[in-house]
């Protein structure tokens, strides 16, 4: 009886872990594009929500998918455009506050705690050793690959980062437990498309203080068409759509797999170079990774 399970665990998984990689690129191409155009990162995350979402609608209309029709998928939908606005707003003055790496290690090392203990208060999961050991070392091993803060971060800016980060962080994990209940009559493409052109609509405020003017090119465009597409479109549509099967808890570890792609891309395509200890923790994690999505997911029979 596990069979089935089983196999609908394993397609989550890889599901998950195409978004992973998926989000990886984001950082370097957000990059560029931020230098190509010398928008603020506040306006190029405006930028991609919107770009992301309208494709996936634009993608949808042109196959004529039917709009959802009842009032829980709207809900769905409206409450995934809250949170992926308040993500970016949060994560970005985090960045604005203290610094990428702290941004970087506290969002995406909490947000796989803030899951496992909203699983264990609401009784979905148990957060066994095992599984807190597995969280140990990818905290562990992101640790290591991002970094620790550096000494030019005051006191009161690491704090005021820090609470926004964690702020980041809770939020991801909200999306995360609730979009692994399935809604009837809502898939994981009308989610994103939707939610996400109704999160850059409710960003757009935020991001026009800084301005969103810059001289078109054929490269800029290329870049943003690439960030919309990529990393947002398909990737929060993979993760969506894995997370209903592989369960939160799963998918909030392995999104760890974004910072692992990300300094791969940028050793390879902007120079950096990793240091031991950043060699170190992507091992660490790599593990931890590998240890995710060995283990079986609650109701499973191994």
């Amino acid at each position: 009886m596990s069979i089935s399970l089983s196999t609908t665990g394993r397609s989550g998984l890889v599901y998950l872990v195409g978004a992973g990689m998926l989000w990886g690129t984001g950082g370097l191409l957000g990059t560029l594009l931020g230098r190509a155009t010398g928008l603020s990162p506040i306006a190029v995350a405006t930028c991609r929500l919107a770009v992301g979402g309208l494709l996936l609608v634009a993608l949808l209309a042109a196959t004529r998918r039917p709009w959802p029709r009842n009032l829980l998928a709207w809900r769905r939908i409206g409450a995934v455009a809250v949170l992926a606005a308040t993500f970016q707003a949060c994560y970005f003055g985090a960045v604005a506050a203290s610094s990428v790496s702290v941004a970087t290690l506290v969002t995406i090392g909490a947000s796989p705690v803030v899951v496992a203990l909203l699983e264990q208060f609401t009784g979905r999961r148990v957060l066994d050793r095992r599984r807190a050991a597995t969280i140990g070392l990818a905290l562990s091993g992101l640790a290591l690959l991002v970094g620790v803060p550096s000494g030019d971060v005051g006191s009161t800016g690491l704090l005021a980062g820090a609470a926004l980060a964690v702020a980041a962080a809770a939020v991801f994990a909200t999306v995360t437990v609730i979009s692994s209940q399935p809604v009837d009559g809502l898939d994981s493409m009308t989610t994103t498309g939707l939610g996400f052109t109704g999160g850059a609509a409710l960003l757009a405020p935020l991001a026009l203080t800084t301005g969103f003017a810059f001289a078109p090119t054929p490269g800029s465009f290329v870049l943003l068409a690439a960030l919309g597409l990529v990393p947002t479109a398909i990737a929060y549509t993979l993760y969506f759509r894995g997370l209903p099967d592989a369960g939160p808890g799963t998918a909030a570890i392995l999104a760890l797999l974004e910072p692992l792609t990300g300094a791969a891309l940028a050793a390879l395509v902007l120079g950096e170079r990793l240091t031991p200890l950043g060699l170190l923790g992507a091992a660490l994690l790599t593990a931890a990774l590998v240890l995710t999505s060995n283990q079986s997911r609650p109701g499973e029979v191994a």
